[in-house]
């Protein structure tokens, strides 16, 4: 059974565990792995957040800067400064909430600066897919804000991936960084209701080493925090899929996506991370009468 959990988010609070809630992805960049910029311009990023919505996501994650294998991330010299990254997803996010004063909006972002801009400008989750590893001043810039945090883990950057050695227990280690990392961020002052937390899926995971955290994932709820979850599209769905020993294309993985959703809802994630919401909200919709 799902524990229940009230997610605060500074000027409201958002309920997690009665049933899964849906997050729809909107990269707002001209590489990203999945969509290939076709919502890198504003108004064809505002539109697609919009057909999200109306599809029925509870909320949307804007990105402004891809972390796809072999980008060049961190603070110090990332191939997509913060000037850049707000740039792209501010008037998004400004022209969403106008649409749509109601929205929730999750700003996918490792830096500071652009979170707190974000917020500032009506997002109200900050999704840091470095577990506030890869900017420094992130940990004091989450206390003092007013928002929902998701801390995600990630094992080292995405130039170094391919280099990365094998572990003997990816799901003891990845627990184990993901409990270091929320103890820093309350230890820094963030208050645990403002924290959800993400396995990471891909993120610094060899093909082989995400089968065992999608199996195990009800293991995650000893931490004692709201999880959320993403598989999609994801390089590992493609190699589930191979067929004649070549990995499927990312057009051909949503079928796949939507089986590993299910599987992670029905492992008790709280919220999952998607590119095909309409599909995997009709789904949800099942797989929760089923596990409750």
């Amino acid at each position: 059974m799902r524990p229940v959990f009230t997610w605060n988010l500074g000027t409201r609070s958002l309920e997690l565990g009665k049933r899964t809630l849906v997050m729809g992805i909107v990269n707002v960049t001209p590489d990203s792995f999945s969509d290939g910029g076709q919502h890198f311009v504003p108004d064809a990023a505002v539109a697609h957040a919009l057909k999200l919505l109306d599809e029925g996501a509870d909320l949307i994650d804007f990105g402004g800067e891809s972390t796809r294998p072999g980008a060049r991330v961190g603070a110090e010299n990332p191939a997509v400064s913060a000037q850049e990254e707000l740039s792209r997803v501010l008037p998004v996010i400004k022209e969403v909430k106008k649409a749509r004063p109601a929205a929730l909006i999750s700003v996918d972002t490792y830096k500071s600066t652009v979170a707190r801009t974000a917020i500032e400008a009506g997002a109200e989750i900050v999704n840091d897919v470095s577990g506030m590893q890869w900017d420094k001043a992130m940990k004091s810039t989450l206390a003092g804000l007013s928002c929902g945090i998701v801390l995600m883990h990630t094992r080292g950057r995405p130039d170094e991936w391919r280099s990365l050695p094998t572990v003997p227990d990816i799901v003891m280690l990845t627990k184990r960084e993901l409990r270091q990392r929320s103890d820093t961020a309350v230890a820094a002052g963030v208050k645990r209701d403002r924290i959800v937390l993400d396995p990471g899926f891909g993120f610094g995971k060899r093909f082989e080493e995400n089968y065992p955290l999608l199996r195990t994932l009800t293991e995650f709820q000893e931490l004692r925090f709201p999880l959320l979850a993403g598989v999609s599209r994801k390089s590992f769905i493609g190699r589930a899929l191979a067929q004649g020993g070549k990995d499927a294309e990312i057009a051909d993985r949503q079928l796949g996506s939507l089986g590993g959703e299910i599987a992670l809802a029905m492992k008790g994630a709280h919220i999952i991370r998607t590119h095909d919401v309409r599909a995997c909200v009709e789904a949800l919709k099942v797989a929760d009468l089923a596990a409750n």
